[in-house]
């Protein structure tokens, strides 16, 4: 027993000695039991006192309670985010004193949005398209002006559409004219389901418009690339099985990153990244509903933060993503990177067309331009 204790136990035991030999109604009792109130009160306070030095002499005492994130993402960055999360905590458990454990859960864009909806808690997500981060935000789940609360309008990796062709492309396909040659046969998924294959049908579309083309040219050269469609998969996996697997078509659209990824794992692919091309853009955004049920929102930013750092771009870059350019620093990443990517001169943007809400409405909507098209070749 240490001096502290003893001094709390005397007290005790003098204060039931005191009640024992007088009476509490008389002037003399209650005074020396205030007497010994009082002395008891300053003993016990000394041991907080005491008790509280202790804590600080001992460093785990000041330890922060551990923190858990929940992390939801497209399929594809799984490798990246592998890599980056073990350095995040580290730098967090260095600067914080707390440890951070993340819940990870990958799969398609669209199925990992509605799971969100649906109740998923996830405190960050990382989705191929904005539409579906959009789509969370009518949900009531983000705030909207999410894009403009982290750099690059929220768009923390990105890529461009590729064409993968069969073993030393025999059809000799260069470019998104040749995908509507008559010979040529197509594989891609459905853009009504598949957010991958919105970004395709955007890609040849914006082939059309880049070089100088109006609407009503890009409308009859999609057309016509469709039309070389044999089938429409329903999500870009289905998509290239039709393609890898069950050797149906002569090319396939698919994102850069996909390709590069498939070849890390000794895979062999050829492919070819058209010069006028669109940036498949993959924004991230905190869920703010979720996080400020869990405490955890200052975390949760820190992570979004140090997404556009250099040292996690560069692991994008591994995983096959272009990195962003948001920060200085990260030129240096696109320098060390720039012989795994083929120049891209011509690029669009999903904004050139007026941003996704617009894009939706126009061309994916009951009704819209690609319905008009299955309708013409009648599919």
């Amino acid at each position: 027993m240490n001096s502290w204790q003893r001094v709390v136990t005397e007290s005790k035991q003098s204060l039931l000695q005191i009640t024992n030999r007088v009476r509490v109604n008389s002037v003399k009792g209650f005074l020396s039991l205030v007497l010994v109130g009082m002395s008891l009160s300053l003993a016990i306070a000394a041991c907080s006192g005491n008790s509280s030095n202790s804590a600080t002499d001992n460093p785990s005492a000041n330890k922060k309670r551990d923190v858990e994130v929940t992390l939801v993402s497209f399929a594809v960055t799984r490798s990246a985010h592998d890599a980056i999360i073990p350095k995040f905590a580290q730098k967090w458990k260095q600067e914080h004193n707390q440890n951070v454990r993340f819940n990870q859960a990958y799969g398609g864009s669209g199925s990992q949005t509605r799971a969100v909806i649906d109740g998923l808690e996830a405190d960050i997500v990382h989705l191929a398209l904005a539409l579906d981060t959009k789509k969370i935000e009518k949900a009531g789940l983000i705030e909207p002006g999410w894009e403009k609360e982290v750099p690059n309008n929220a768009v923390v990796s990105r890529s461009v559409a590729a064409l993968i062709t069969r073993p030393g492309n025999p059809k000799g396909i260069k470019t998104w004219t040749d995908l509507a040659k008559p010979d040529i046969k197509v594989i891609t998924a459905d853009p009504k389901t598949s957010g991958v294959a919105r970004w395709n049908f955007l890609a040849l579309w914006n082939s059309a418009i880049k070089p100088g083309g109006g609407e009503d040219k890009a409308l009859d050269f999609v057309t016509t690339v469709y039309s070389n469609v044999p089938i429409l998969t329903k999500d870009a996996r289905e998509a290239t099985d039709a393609f890898a697997k069950q050797g149906q078509g002569d090319v396939l659209i698919n994102y850069e990153n996909e390709v590069i990824l498939a070849q890390q794992k000794g895979g062999k692919v050829d492919y070819v990244v058209p010069d006028v091309n669109i940036s498949i853009d993959n924004p991230i955004a905190v869920v703010d509903k979720n996080v400020d049920k869990h405490g955890n929102r200052e975390v949760a930013e820190a992570f979004v933060e140090y997404l556009f750092t250099p040292e996690a771009q560069q692991e994008f870059a591994k995983a096959g993503f272009r990195p962003v350019e948001v920060v200085a620093q990260n030129k240096e990443v696109l320098k060390e990177v720039a012989d795994r990517y083929p120049k891209v001169n011509n690029l669009g943007t999903v904004q050139d067309y007026g941003g996704w809400d617009k894009v939706q409405k126009q061309f994916f909507e009951d009704g819209a331009v690609f319905d008009q098209i299955q309708s013409k070749i009648r599919r």
